[in-house]
């Protein structure tokens, strides 16, 4: 049944209101920091990642000054150092993937027609493992200890710890970190886009927003875990002299830069996309019509996505590779600016056929726009290798960086600030203020950064703290400085206008814009996302179902009432949007907090190499982790159904791929299985570049190997077994007799490379061989815990045939498992036989 519900008499709707008002409440006072509702954890996100994009600015114009003129002493070659490093690091990981998190959580659920997102404990967690991350990272140049070797990180220099100091140490572990939040946002973001839209939002009526994001999404899972791979590489080899990157042991440099790139241009494109998507939302509107060709630009937009994961090389045409490589990088490089313009066209064909109203949110798209096509045909031009072997590493290069990202993704961002923020407290900002923040941007950027190309095609490399006179870019650079301070002053009166009191504004109109999507729905005010939610038709529901605002308030659609008092949003299919379940999510908890701090406490203990301190942050963040799933996820409801409202019945409990937990394991998964190839692809680069890799060292052989992987397999069939036997004493022995089997499968993945006495400080390959057996390893000890984990559940009469999504779960994990101890005991093992 579609159509809304007969309008409930006042009393009975001020009834419903106030019980759903309770549910979604805030704490106060200082426990309003336990909060997990999307609305204020997106808020925080937010003011965070402009927080540290304030600094990482601040840095710039130090950066700036010192070479505004010849020889400058402004500051030393030292500090220079650290904060262009911290500048880039910060701006990239701290500010450019965040900010579109941070919009995604707090837009996404009334956006999808949704309460909530899934996991709201889990956004929570994110965010405060990216604020505890961000401020380990950047508080790091106040004691003289900041990064200093380029936000990439590059070895030799930065895995010399005479050179960089802790500095290397605090930007790989604190970033590992980091990306623990990126990954958890991503996950949630993916279940939530999937899984949690209103009934009858097919995925072909999804939000352009909702699209993009899906997308970016999914590159996050294959960008940055072979990051995360190229950390452990770094670090072993700080913390342990493992010469992953040492080339007289066997090791190569190049493998950084393979792994870095690898994530480091998806990621450019991981900050762009959700830009568009910004314009994808606003255009439409100010243009009063809906976007003209949404099939093509949401293929444009997968495109972009698949052909950014081929580019990575054109960021080492200087380092001598093969013409082949040469030739088939630079062609996917150009390749790319395809889907790209199909995205700019559709933009100004819907333009073009609708009737455009130059607001401040398109004032700063459409310069925004601007300057990204320009730093897109730079872009076409250092995708030439021979061009690229003349401007690489100067300053060409950072003009053309700074265009791109300043271009594709700040002034986007600043439109959509003035776009979405009636969503906040349902006042406007000042069109006035507006106007004059985007003319000193627009003017201060093109000033500031658009000499930069003369600057570097005169010859001046990056990361230079001063130059002498007489080599011609004394005026350039002066140029460049004047432009920088005019642009920060824009930006300056942007968060003048956010942060200023508005107690004496009269409050907006709920929809100012007269947009056609659900996020416009909201309440500024209240704290779910949606009164009722509703069933959609199309795309543009605001504009195609007239009465949808007032019916959604009115609490005629499904789940307007919160009797029982628990936090509840409707599951639907994935293609469909059919609903399934009624799934009840996590309020507000202290556990989020707990666990971020504890697992942060293990990333700063290993960064001063305080291994007890670590070993205790890790006992504390596993309790954590416990104690959160135990009380917060399969739980057992006291019904089997419930009235969603509207006639219609759903159940409240669901498991396997029916259920959001199922999804969130295959995703982060997934995500992992990227690390692990990762690393299978570090082993075979060192046999491709070395003539001799092994060099006459012993390898694991094949006997532990191969007893490794038979003990592997037999525990994966018993917890493939374990789902089906009806009795609960089948399920536990199952249980118990595989993870008897994982712990002895464990020992004998060690017993390959211990018995053949592999030295990994000797050589890359007795230090690659163990790095994958741990790799293993690990992942057997989280399989042993999540094993009996299921066995307390099951003792405890929480896991049962019916209700079994812990042990589904865990059975979709032992696949995972299974198949990374397959691939990495042939490889380790029999590999090196067949040669």
């Amino acid at each position: 049944m579609t159509a809304p519900a007969d309008k409930l008499p006042a009393k009975e709707l001020e009834a419903q209101t106030r019980r759903l008002r309770k549910v979604w409440e805030n704490p106060t006072g200082w426990r309003y920091w336990t909060s997990v509702n999307n609305t204020q954890v997106g808020l925080w996100y937010a003011s965070a990642a402009f927080i540290f994009m304030l600094f990482a600015g601040c840095l710039a114009l130090l950066v700036r000054v010192q070479l505004a003129v010849p020889e400058n002493g402004f500051l030393t070659a030292d500090f220079f150092n650290q904060a262009f490093t911290l500048h880039g690091t910060v701006m990239m990981f701290l500010f450019a993937v965040p900010i579109f998190e941070a919009v995604a959580i707090f837009l996404l659920p009334p956006m999808l027609g949704a309460r909530e997102l899934p996991f709201p404990r889990l956004g929570a967690f994110g965010f405060w493992s990216f604020f505890i991350g961000g401020v380990f990272v950047c508080g790091s140049i106040f004691f003289n200890s900041a990064p200093s070797s380029g936000w990439f990180m590059y070895p030799p220099l930065a895995t010399d710890k005479e050179m960089t100091g802790i500095g290397a140490d605090i930007w790989l572990l604190g970033l590992s970190f980091i990306e623990v939040a990126s990954i958890a946002a991503a996950v949630e973001l993916i279940v939530g886009i999937m899984k949690c839209r209103a009934p009858g939002m097919r995925i072909n009526l999804m939000p352009l927003f909702a699209w993009y994001l899906l997308i970016v999404a999914g590159m996050i899972l294959f960008a940055f875990p072979p990051l995360i791979a190229g950390d452990i590489l770094f670090e072993m080899q700080r913390m342990f002299d493992w010469p992953f990157f040492d080339a007289d042991r066997g090791g190569d440099p190049l493998l950084w830069q393979h792994l870095f790139w690898i994530f480091g241009h998806p990621e450019v494109y991981i900050i762009f996309l959700p830009a568009i998507a910004l314009m994808a939302m606003i255009v439409p509107t100010f243009a009063q019509r809906p976007i003209v060709g949404y099939s093509w630009i949401v293929l444009a937009a997968v495109g972009t996505g698949f052909l950014s994961f081929g580019l990575w090389v054109h960021h080492m045409f200087a380092t001598g590779l093969p013409q082949i490589s040469l030739a088939f990088f630079s062609a996917a490089s150009e390749a790319v600016a395809i889907p790209t313009a199909v995205q700019i066209f559709v933009f100004i064909a819907t333009m073009l056929a609708g009737k455009v109203i130059f607001s401040t949110p398109m004032l700063f798209g459409t310069g925004g726009i601007a300057i990204f096509v320009i730093g897109g045909l730079t872009g076409v031009m250092v995708a030439l290798a021979p061009f690229d072997w003349q401007a690489h590493d100067t300053y060409f290069i950072v003009a053309h960086l700074h265009y791109v990202l300043i271009g594709g993704m700040l002034f986007p961002v600043v439109a959509g600030i003035y776009y979405y923020y009636p969503l906040i407290d349902g006042k406007h900002l000042s069109d006035r203020l507006g106007r004059i923040a985007f003319w000193l941007m627009f003017v201060g950027f093109n000033v500031a950064f658009f000499p930069m190309h003369l600057t570097g095609l005169r010859g001046m490399p990056r990361r230079v703290f001063t130059y002498p006179s007489e080599v011609g870019w004394d005026w350039l650079n002066l140029t460049s400085t004047i432009g920088a301070f005019v642009f920060a002053s824009g930006v300056l009166v942007v968060v003048f206008d956010a942060v200023r009191p508005k107690r004496n504004h009269p409050p907006g109109e709920v929809n100012p814009w007269r947009a056609g999507t659900l996020e416009w729905i909201s309440e500024p005010k209240e704290n779910w996302g949606v009164r009722s939610v509703p069933h959609v038709k199309s795309r543009y529901p605001l504009w195609d179902q007239p009465d949808l605002f007032q019916d959604v308030n009115d609490g005629r659609y499904y789940l307007a009432d919160a009797e029982e008092g628990r936090r509840e949003l409707i599951v639907t299919s994935v293609l469909d949007a059919e609903p399934m379940q009624v799934q009840r999510v996590g309020g507000t908890a202290y556990v989020p907090i707990v666990s971020a701090f504890s697992l942060g406490a293990v990333f700063i203990a290993l960064t001063f190499h305080w291994w007890a301190g670590a070993a205790l942050a890790g006992v504390a963040f596993l309790c954590a982790l416990l104690y959160w799933l135990w009380t917060g996820t399969a739980e057992i409801p006291e019904k089997s159904q419930r009235d969603a409202g509207l006639g219609l019945k759903l159940p409240l409990y669901a498991s396997g791929p029916d259920s959001t937990g199922w999804w969130a394991m295959f995703i982060t998964m997934v995500g992992d299985s990227t690390a692990f190839a990762s690393l299978v692809f570090s082993y075979f680069f060192y046999w491709t570049i070395h003539e001799d890799f092994t060099a006459g060292i012993q390898g694991p052989g094949i006997f532990w190997p191969l007893v490794a992987l038979g003990l592997f397999a037999a525990a994966w069939a018993l917890m493939a077994a374990a789902r089906w036997p009806n009795s609960a004493g089948a399920t536990r022995i199952c249980l118990v007799t595989a993870f008897l089997l994982t712990v002895a499968a464990s020992v004998a993945g060690f017993m390959g490379p211990w018995s053949s006495a592999m030295e990994p400080t000797e050589h890359a390959y007795p230090a690659i061989v163990w790095l994958l057996a741990i790799w293993v390893i690990v992942h057997a000890a989280a399989g042993a815990v999540m094993q009996l984990y299921c066995l307390a559940r099951s003792l405890a009469g929480m896991l049962t045939p019916e209700y079994d999504a812990d042990l589904r779960n865990t059975v979709l994990y032992s696949h995972f498992l299974f198949i990374t101890a397959a691939i990495t005991f042939t490889v380790i093992g029999l590999f090196p036989e067949a040669l």
